[in-house]
């Protein structure tokens, strides 16, 4: 086991300031622990692996598209599939889709198109009698609307007219071993908690353990930081783990991923904008720019609270991505190019979401875009579709995988 290290000690045995460790840890580059009186403490292989990265001591690349071409025999019906990020990262561990649905065009003629087998059904989820069909697994990333708050404990009924209702409905159709849900951080204080509490509730009441965690893509395998939250349902009279991946201790850099990326199909900033992110260094935003630019630029944003960094934010080439949104040229949330004074394009965005270079996106460019910022992190699915095959075998790798207890009622 690695030596955990104070963060002076770290600096002086890797040879940087403990400032510079204090910033790869704000940035989430590594991971700081907790020694008994709350100190920070950095694991020496993390910190080195990280150092010898950005010197250019290590040439390696971490960068993979994971897969397994073994088979498990599981099979999964997918709601809410957009353009396949869940979808093939569950292929990719050897779990077969029994069914994907999802009401959006184009991202169904993205899953046609890459995978002609699959059965995709594009339709209103509240018309598909889920009733007949069979499957081990039952995923989807219902979106996430507030549920009227009638009593202290809301029944299956009452969440009616929402699309976790829809979900909902398909697990008590089906019957799966497990369910899985997905959703954005914010679900966690969505309505004060009492979103997820219901979520869990209705889950428990169609007869699951349930235990949810955020898991952090930076350190599964993902060149970028896109936290989402796991909901895993165990069909309780089934005797079996609710296992989660562990995070790795590396992260993949934007070098790393972009590496060798076909060129393609993307924005384009207007001319006074391109003057602007020119002066933007990599890893930096507006507050790079001199004072009366950024006041210029940020308009009345300039005198509101808050940090607003990724407003102008050109990425670095030494870390993950920032959370890809559906466009990477918002203002808000601004994704320039490390080198170049430009969005990054449909290909980039697709490898910083570990789509293969081989899987094509129906539609217009700005459709594209969308389809995969919203998607699920291939690599990441990837990760959560092992744990729920060795849920499933009962064969936990506990190095790679933790148990969760379910949540207590």
């Amino acid at each position: 086991m690695s030596k955990l290290l104070s963060v002076i000690e770290a600096s002086t045995r890797i040879g940087v300031s403990a400032d510079t460790i204090r910033r790869w840890d704000k940035k989430g580059l590594i991971k700081a622990k907790r020694s008994p009186l709350n100190h920070r403490l950095f694991d020496l292989d993390e910190i080195t692996r990280l150092h010898n990265k950005i010197s250019g001591t290590n040439s390696g690349n971490n960068f993979k598209i994971l897969r397994t071409a073994k088979k498990s025999g599981y099979s999964v019906v997918e709601l809410f599939a957009g353009a396949g990020g869940t979808a093939l990262g569950f292929d990719n561990a050897g779990i077969d889709h029994t069914l994907l649905t999802d009401w959006d065009k184009d991202s169904t003629a993205t899953l046609k198109l890459n995978r002609p087998d699959w059965n995709v059904l594009r339709d209103d989820v509240r018309n598909i009698d889920f009733s007949k069909m069979e499957a081990d697994i039952v995923e989807g990333g219902f979106p996430c609307q507030a549920f009227s708050l009638a009593g202290n404990r809301l029944g299956f009924s009452d969440i009616r007219g929402t699309m976790f209702f829809e979900f909902a409905r398909c697990v008590k159709e089906v019957r799966p071993k497990i369910a899985m849900g997905e959703n954005v951080r914010g679900l966690l204080m969505h309505e004060d908690g009492r979103t997820l509490k219901t979520i869990v509730s209705i889950l428990k009441d169609l007869g699951y353990n349930v235990a949810y965690k955020i898991l952090r893509a930076q350190y599964l395998d993902v060149p970028q930081k896109r936290e989402r939250l796991i909901i895993i349902g165990i069909r309780n009279d089934l005797d079996l783990p609710i296992l989660f991946p562990r995070e790795k201790d590396y992260t993949v850099s934007m070098k790393e991923a972009l590496a060798g990326c076909p060129s393609s199909a993307g924005q384009e900033y207007p001319e006074k904008k391109k003057a602007i992110m020119e002066l933007i260094p990599p890893g930096g935003y507006w507050r790079d720019l001199p004072v009366p630019l950024q006041k210029k630029y940020m308009g009345a944003s300039y005198f509101m609270g808050g940090g607003k960094t990724g407003m102008a934010r050109r990425l670095s080439w030494d870390e993950p991505s920032l959370t890809l949104t559906c466009s990477p040229a918002q203002k808000q949330t601004e994704r320039c190019h490390p080198d170049e004074t430009r969005p990054l394009t449909v290909r980039e965005y697709a490898r910083i979401q570990t789509f293969p270079d081989t899987w094509d996106f129906a539609g217009s460019t700005g459709s594209q875009y969308k389809q995969i910022g919203n998607a699920v992190p291939v690599n990441l699915s990837f990760h959560i579709a092992t744990c729920i095959k060795a849920s499933l075998s009962g064969n936990c790798n506990d190095k790679t995988m933790e148990l969760l207890e379910p949540v207590a009622d």
